[in-house]
């Protein structure tokens, strides 16, 4: 019990994490099913994700109540910018090219990539999250 209370922070911020997955992919999935291109699409669906992120961390994965909002959404955006934005889309094209031609689906390999950009970006997210976007403020 003592692991799971030194550990709290990092099992909320998974299970917000397996939330906004969820929420990433379906959005995703959703869009190239109706014919938007995969990157475009992936735009879109961690777009949206990263917006429902920010309140779900801020008040339940980080318990962040002070701080100034405005410059913690400002940071929480560069970090999920460079995090979703930049990241996963150069590990989706990367995996692509890589896989392209190879006999696999195109669908199957758009979920692999996006399941290995999203672990890439998780990883990010939580580093930077926890030590600058909701830092813990030092009691005096």
């Amino acid at each position: 019990m003592e692991r799971v209370k030194k550990h709290a922070e990092k099992i909320r911020f998974g299970v917000v994490g397996i939330a906004n997955t969820g929420l990433d992919f379906l959005i995703l999935f959703l869009l190239v099913a109706l014919g938007l291109d995969k990157i475009p699409a992936n735009y879109i669906s961690t777009g949206t994700a990263f917006i429902f992120s920010f309140f779900v961390n801020k008040s339940f994965t980080f318990k962040s109540k002070g701080g100034n909002v405005k410059k913690q959404f400002l940071y929480f955006i560069i970090v999920t910018i460079i995090g979703l934005w930049i990241i996963q889309p150069l590990i989706i094209f990367g995996f692509n090219r890589l896989f392209a031609g190879t006999g696999w689906s195109s669908g199957i390999i758009l979920f692999a990539a996006k399941i290995i950009a999203t672990v890439a970006s998780l990883t990010w997210n939580y580093i930077f999250y926890s030590r600058i976007v909701f830092k813990k403020i030092e009691e005096k």
